[in-house]
């Protein structure tokens, strides 16, 4: 599943990388803005989740929050 989300998100978003034509870039820097966009508002997700359910004794949302946490850490941001 994850794989065809990133193919969807991907083909939704367009190219990113530019070509050295300024048109072309132009847009290319839409998408890349628009991608970088998304990726912040994920990590934020993300990282509440870590955030929310780190004391929860529930052993799913500890889980959850563990899972969360150490994604965040392994990408090298710091809370």
């Amino acid at each position: 599943m994850t794989i065809d989300v990133y193919k969807v998100v991907k083909k939704l978003i367009g190219k990113v990388d530019p070509i050295g034509e300024t048109q072309t870039d132009d847009k290319r820097f839409e998408n890349l803005k628009a991608m970088t966009k998304l990726v912040d508002r994920l990590i934020f997700d993300i990282d509440a989740i870590a955030y929310r359910y780190k004391n929860n004794h529930q052993f799913s949302m500890k889980r959850a929050s563990e899972f969360a946490s150490k994604f965040i850490t392994d990408l090298g941001i710091v809370e």
